[in-house]
């Protein structure tokens, strides 16, 4: 019986079973995959974020190493010991308003000639007052304290080296303490037509005629001069300029380095003796005059000349000097002198 003989009867189970299938899918469930992280680890990271952190981590450390050195250092007392006091080399010289007296300033220079009219100043000694001079790193003793105190220049800084050389030149004493006015000198002025203005040097003086005459002003500003006495070889001489000197704090100790100075218009040899020190005004501007004596030996003889010096405050300018000295053989002219410091102005 071939198989299409059944017809539409049901086919038995035996049959069925050997019958050609068709295989089934396979089905496959796919795995999930893990969930990203939100952090990413040291590995991640650029290499130059790494490097950065590196360095402020060390910064960091350098900081603190260093505000633990300053803590543990601000209370140490060895430390606070070794720091060196503040003003330890300061040096306190007189200045030469207050300079001591003791080495002359009382007497005549030796070999003075007492002339009339050209008495000395008397200056009262001080046993207070010295020269105290504290080197570094010494510390001041009361005398020395007390001597710094008195002297108008005496400070933190030190002082001009001019100054201090003058204040040791033995051929003139320091200035007197106390103001002293010029006196009125012997004679008769000589007669003026105007004034010498010496713009260079910011001031003007009489200008005296017959008697005196002009002359080639260098190395000064402006000069003036006496006729020659026969037989002698110094003659009266007004002159003016800026100040030649180192410019010192106060105009008086300018003024005693400037007198200083016009002792190279004299003799060789010469030294002076105070006839007056006081502030004067020039116009508007503040000065400082000089009186004094000059004392010399010209041919074995002893000789003197009336000399004053006028220091004038000018503006925008060093100070300006003008200076006139008189020999005792032009006597006559001395009270030429005290025209000369009482005409003077800034202009």
């Amino acid at each position: 019986m071939s198989p299409g003989d059944y017809g539409t009867k049901a086919v038995p189970s035996y049959i069925a079973a050997e019958a050609e299938t068709t295989p089934l899918p396979k089905i496959t469930v796919p795995v999930a995959p893990p969930p990203a992280s939100s952090s990413k680890g040291l590995g991640d990271l650029p290499m130059r974020v790494v490097y950065r952190a590196i360095a402020v981590a060390a910064g960091v450390v350098v900081l603190g190493a260093g505000a633990t050195v300053v803590l543990l250092n601000r209370d140490d007392p060895a430390a606070t010991a070794a720091a060196p006091p503040p003003h330890s080399a300061a040096v306190v010289v007189p200045s030469a308003a207050s300079a001591s007296a003791a080495s002359g300033a009382a007497a005549p220079a030796a070999g003075a000639v007492a002339t009339p009219g050209l008495s000395p100043l008397s200056s009262p000694l001080s046993s207070a007052l010295s020269s105290p001079v504290a080197s570094t790193g010494t510390s001041a003793t009361p005398g020395t304290t007390a001597s710094a105190a008195s002297s108008p220049a005496a400070g933190a800084d030190a002082v001009d080296p001019a100054l201090a050389a003058a204040l040791k030149d033995p051929r003139l004493p320091a200035l007197p303490k106390n103001s002293r006015r010029l006196r009125s000198l012997p004679g008769r002025a000589a007669a003026t037509h105007g004034l010498v203005k010496d713009r260079r040097s910011g001031v003007a003086l009489p200008r005296f005629t017959k008697t005196w005459a002009l002359a080639k002003p260098a190395p000064f500003a402006s000069r003036q001069l006496l006729p020659k006495v026969k037989g002698a070889s110094y003659r009266g001489m007004l002159v003016s300029c800026p100040v030649p000197i180192p410019e010192q704090k106060t105009l008086r100790d300018t003024a005693f380095l400037a007198a200083r100075w016009t002792l190279n218009h004299h003799p060789s040899g010469a030294t002076i003796t105070w006839t007056a020190s006081q502030p004067f005004k020039a116009g508007k501007r503040e000065g400082w005059l000089l009186g004094y004596t000059v004392h010399y030996t010209l041919k074995g003889k002893k000789r003197v000349s009336a000399a004053a010096l006028a220091l004038v405050d000018v503006p925008e300018k060093k100070p300006a000097v003008v200076f006139v000295t008189i020999p005792d053989s032009q006597k006559k002219r001395w009270h030429d002198i005290n025209k000369v410091m009482s005409s003077v102005k800034a202009l």
